[in-house]
């Protein structure tokens, strides 16, 4: 018989964008450690967009999900984790990728999830690598990436500074 999990929560006053149609929408979600440092994982250098650059946990939203719906989908997709609960909503940034898939929305998320976070289960067919950073490794997000396309660098900085 399979065992019934829990719903995720979402703590009181989490923003929650409401896409207009028509509009691309994306999420991503900062997970941290038991020692505060956030969770980000190395694109493949074959990805059509973003190749080689560090990401969070997230993805497109799909016709007929919520954004907070593929928020859970994408974590467990991209790590087996499950998400439990939303923390804080981050922002939503506007970006145009380097791929003419044109403009997109994301709202991004700290979150907790379940499962084991030494050993996320990648999906090694879109991403080479992953690792765990904290103040002093913020820098390294920034690799493979021009002037003015630090999303995910300044995303994770946000995060760890108001979690501090």
């Amino acid at each position: 018989m399979p065992t019934h999990r829990p719903p995720f929560t979402v703590a009181a006053g989490v923003e929650v964008p409401d896409p207009a149609p028509g509009e691309v929408w994306t999420v991503g979600a900062v997970v941290l450690d038991r020692d505060g440092r956030a969770f980000a994982q190395k694109r493949g250098p074959h990805r059509r967009l973003f190749p080689d650059a560090w990401d969070v946990v997230g993805g497109h939203v799909e016709a007929g999900e919520t954004l907070l719906e593929a928020l859970a989908r994408e974590v467990e997709e991209e790590t087996g984790w499950r998400l439990t609960h939303v923390r804080r909503f981050l922002g939503t940034t506007t970006w145009t990728g380097d791929d003419d898939g044109g403009l997109r929305h994301e709202a991004d998320y700290l979150v907790e999830v379940d499962g084991d976070l030494d050993r996320p289960a990648l999906e090694w067919a879109k991403h080479s690598g992953y690792d765990w950073f904290g103040p002093d490794d913020l820098a390294r997000l920034k690799e493979n990436r021009a002037p003015g396309e630090f999303l995910i660098h300044d995303l994770i900085t946000r995060a760890l500074a108001e979690t501090a």
